[in-house]
């Protein structure tokens, strides 16, 4: 078995030091789309030589160990030895299981921000208060992730919560991160709406998309229609005054943005432009997408968007996550953002699923 991941890391070791002479190449870094992957796979090579120098130590240490019992009287050093050789031997499996799984290709969006969309499903206005309830569980979360987020557009429910919100968030690994969370989060809970004291199901879907750079997608400025509105909602007197809501129409897919978080008409045209960028991108995206998810229970196809994930259940104090039978009852500081140990899972049963297509 070490032979067979020695020989393909070997491989690897060449393709890594080529890269990292072609980046001080001043030609390459005038080229910014070509530094920038490179940058990109330059990040994701030295994992795995990192993965590789651990593995070559270990194996040196094994040998070793091995020489020093075959040839050492003294019962100190062979008992020394044999401890090197016990612990080797144990750490060789879990370095190759890590190997493995790092020689299968990632998801290229894995590392980029995300654009979170979440909006109310069935059950009226409880729906838009679970909305309201999801977008704070994932801003807890974001926080305590070193996150940045952002909202970009939001239209509040007649009860609190919200209809529709669309945040981006930035950090590292964002998409790798939240891109479970895509699908039909259900709750089952006495709503404030409801006097009679009954339980209701109620829903909101959550879309996360990957966010588009600037050269990942070239927009015509002849193909944007612009139009500049007063935006609605909180935020004070100048909100309803001052003309600085954008909305941007690509005229060729239909795609339309808004953004009206901003005072300024020149910020929120920022991040309509990003959101635009990112919508056009994921056209093409989502046929990938929809590719792995017809093969991985951890993820929901762009096509499937109802599909039913995770129930929320209040009375019982349960979260269950359906994809992978995760059921945990701690709901109160679930919904709080302490949502790791779920996707921790999902990393998991997704990561086994990958090494399966791989067969590695």
């Amino acid at each position: 078995m070490s032979d067979t991941i020695l020989s393909r890391l070997d491989g690897l070791l060449s393709k890594f030091e080529e890269i990292r002479t072609l980046m001080a190449d001043p030609n390459v870094i005038a080229d910014m789309k070509r530094f920038v992957r490179l940058s990109k796979e330059y990040r994701d090579l030295e994992k795995i030589m990192e993965a590789r120098a651990a593995y070559v130590r270990t194996l040196q240490v094994i040998r070793e160990a091995e020489e020093l019992l075959a040839s050492e009287q003294d019962p100190e050093m062979r008992q020394m030895a044999r401890e090197e050789l016990d612990n080797g031997s144990a750490r060789i499996p879990a370095l190759e299981e890590e190997i493995k799984l790092l020689l299968v290709p990632a998801d290229p969006q894995d590392g980029r921000n995300a654009i979170v969309e979440i909006r109310s499903g069935t059950g009226g206005d409880e729906a838009s208060i679970f909305a309201g309830d999801l977008f704070r569980m994932y801003s807890k979360y974001c926080d305590a992730k070193g996150w940045k987020t952002e909202v970009t557009n939001y239209a509040e429910g007649t009860a609190g919560g919200f209809k529709e919100i669309i945040f981006t968030v930035s950090g590292e690994n964002v998409y790798g991160t939240m891109k479970y969370e895509s699908g039909v989060h259900r709750v089952q809970r006495i709503p404030q709406t409801e006097t009679q004291g009954r339980v209701h199901t109620s829903a909101a879907t959550v879309a996360v998309l990957p966010e588009a750079e600037e050269f990942d997608v070239e927009i015509k400025e002849s193909d944007i229609r612009t139009d500049i509105f007063c935006a609605s909602g909180h935020g004070g007197q100048s909100v309803n005054t001052t003309y600085s809501a954008i909305r941007l129409v690509h005229i060729p897919t239909g795609i339309t943005v808004q953004c009206q978080d901003e005072k300024s008409q020149l910020k929120n045209k920022a991040k309509a432009m990003t959101e635009l960028r990112t919508r056009i991108y994921n056209m093409e995206y989502a046929k990938y997408l929809d590719d792995i998810a017809s093969k991985r229970k951890t993820m929901v196809s762009t096509g499937d968007r109802s599909a039913k994930i995770r129930t929320y259940n209040y009375p019982q104090g349960r979260i269950t996550d359906h994809r992978i039978n995760y059921t945990i009852y701690n709901l109160p500081a679930f919904v709080d953002g302490d949502i790791q140990d779920c996707i921790d899972h999902l990393v998991v049963a997704e990561n086994a699923e990958r090494l399966k297509e791989a067969e590695l």
